[in-house]
């Protein structure tokens, strides 16, 4: 699976095995996009309360149930893709980087 890193940043990885290729893939892109998303939701909620000018509770458990969400619903949509992707492959046999790449047959 590629990977990439900015130079001098830490490298954090993660090995969940559950037995099948579909299974393991479809938990890491759930895992990957749905730790992003609830990222960009709590960098996003920052502003806005900074903006703002005060925290409350209440602001802090919104912020906290945003994360949650949007973090289920984009890992929930990415390990779909990323399991229908890897069925197809498995289906037709082959893998046609070159076609996604390009646009075209090689």
């Amino acid at each position: 699976m590629p990977w990439a890193r900015l130079s001098g940043s830490p490298r954090l990885d993660v090995a969940i095995d559950m037995g099948n290729p579909f299974l393991n893939l479809t938990v890491d892109g759930f895992l990957k996009i749905g730790a992003v998303a609830a990222t960009r939701s709590a960098a996003e909620d920052t502003y806005h309360i900074i903006q703002k000018g005060n925290i409350s509770s209440h602001d802090f458990e919104k912020t906290l149930k945003k994360m949650c969400k949007e973090g289920v619903y984009w890992g929930t949509i990415a390990g779909v893709y990323v399991g229908m992707e890897y069925g197809v492959e498995r289906i037709r046999g082959t893998r046609d980087w070159v076609i996604l790449s390009t646009g075209r047959m090689p």
